[in-house]
């Protein structure tokens, strides 16, 4: 289980991690939090639900430059995490015949490292799409960019606002 950590005393940070619950409510309680929605830092981020767990990943490949190194980072940052997890790989239908390797170089990235690995296509256009397919599904942690943070930030607020949530579902975010 992951805790809480920022370290000032680190030059180059590695990855944030910060409760998602106490980090909604901080975020809500302060005039302040709405431009952190929008301002993006390089440091990863990983907010971290209840019962976290990287059982069953759930990959947002956009075809992206930026899509494919928050995937590397990722695989880095949690490769001793990851041998007996599932991981499901969605990509738009609409990826340019140019970026098809390198989409394949990645999915064979996740399945070098994953114990189950699939590849969907879909033309989901907003991170709720993601939320919504990751909370069905049963998936534990939602890798995508920080390009998503303001979006994922108001689905977020709706759900927990709501009373409404999944205690099972964590969000890592990188650039």
């Amino acid at each position: 289980m992951p805790e809480t950590s920022f370290n000032e005393d680190v030059q180059k940070p590695t990855l944030f991690t910060l409760d998602l619950y106490k980090t909604l409510s901080w975020l809500e309680e302060h005039d302040m939090a709405k431009p952190l929605e929008k301002n993006v830092c390089d440091t990863p981020v990983l907010l971290f639900a209840p019962k976290f767990s990287t059982d069953h990943l759930l990959f947002h490949y956009d075809g992206s430059s930026n899509s494919i190194s928050l995937i590397r980072r990722f695989v880095v940052l949690f490769a001793n995490m990851l041998h007996e997890s599932k991981a499901t790989i969605i990509s738009p239908s609409f990826i340019p015949k140019s970026k098809l390797r390198e989409e394949q170089e990645m999915i064979q990235l996740i399945a070098s490292e994953t114990k189950e690995t699939s590849f969907i296509k879909f033309n989901f256009t907003k991170i709720g799409d993601f939320w919504s397919y990751g909370v069905k599904h049963g998936c534990t942690l939602l890798v995508t960019t920080k390009t998503n943070q303001e979006d994922l930030a108001k689905v977020l607020y709706q759900f927990y606002r709501g009373k409404f949530w999944n205690e099972t579902l964590s969000f890592f975010l990188s650039v």
